[in-house]
């Protein structure tokens, strides 16, 4: 401490801050500093004063999102939302080669019959279950908790299919961008570990809908169609989508 009090040493003893020694040191040199002494002595008086008011009134009522943990779970949520964003637009670059072009084709009357149909919803099954290059954005095995996150996301006509009767549960989800807006895939699996997809998006024009049917690619097959305005299809290995019980229960939703 030098010869003559600081604002800091001022402060410091108004609050109360200090110990006993630098109390009786910082006195000491008031003697010899009477002007400070009385800005030290104004402002722990006002210091008392206010705290006196503040003990006089009520304590607000509690407020949930003020809570320090509250306000770190919604940054938090924030953060995974803006990543989960930023993931799904990079994932369409990489599946531009083929819903890109596949946009562009079926734009144009006369190339449209060459189009394969929704080969975006098999590029993304090889993107997610063959190559595994990219993860869920959200998880779950209740039904009715995927719906729900469904119909946020694509829209309230978008419905899954009920699979359970062919041994096939939801797991997870993922978004996904198209010219035509949101489109999400739901995978599925059975306790053996075999993965079907159920992707769903919009056309990209009311005219461009789908009629039922069926291709091959590669060892994948898809079953394809539009339900209530929306396109959708439903992917997986010519075993798993062979059953009986799943061609059941796919005949049953569509």
């Amino acid at each position: 401490m030098s010869d003559s009090p600081d604002d800091d040493d001022l402060h410091a003893y108004a609050d109360g801050r200090l110990d006993d020694e630098a109390r009786e040191a910082i006195e000491r040199q008031f003697a010899r500093h009477p002007d400070q002494a009385a800005r030290a002595r104004a402002w722990a008086q006002d210091a008392r004063s206010l705290r006196e008011e503040l003990d006089a009134l009520p304590l607000p009522a509690f407020n949930p999102t003020l809570d320090p943990a509250a306000i770190r779970a919604g940054q938090a949520a924030r953060l995974r939302t803006r990543l989960a964003i930023a993931a799904s637009l990079v994932l369409c670059l990489g599946l531009g080669t083929v819903g890109g072009w596949q946009a562009r084709d079926w734009r144009s009357p006369d190339t449209s019959l060459r189009t394969l149909p929704m080969s975006d919803a098999i590029a993304a099954y090889k993107l997610m279950v063959v190559d595994r290059s990219a993860a869920v954005d959200f998880s779950g095995a209740n039904m009715g908790d995927m719906q729900a996150w469904l119909v946020r996301n694509v829209g309230a006509s978008a419905k899954l299919p009920d699979l359970s009767a062919a041994g096939f549960q939801p797991r997870g989800g993922r978004l996904f961008a198209t010219e035509g807006g949101a489109a999400a895939m739901v995978l599925y699996q059975d306790a053996g570990g075999h993965t079907l997809s159920f992707y769903v998006r919009p056309p990209e024009s009311p005219r461009r809908l789908l009629p039922a049917g069926q291709r091959a690619d590669g060892g994948l097959v898809a079953r394809y169609g539009t339900r209530q305005g929306l396109l959708f299809a439903v992917v997986g290995p010519q075993a798993s989508l062979g059953e009986t019980a799943v061609s059941r229960a796919l005949d049953e939703q569509t």
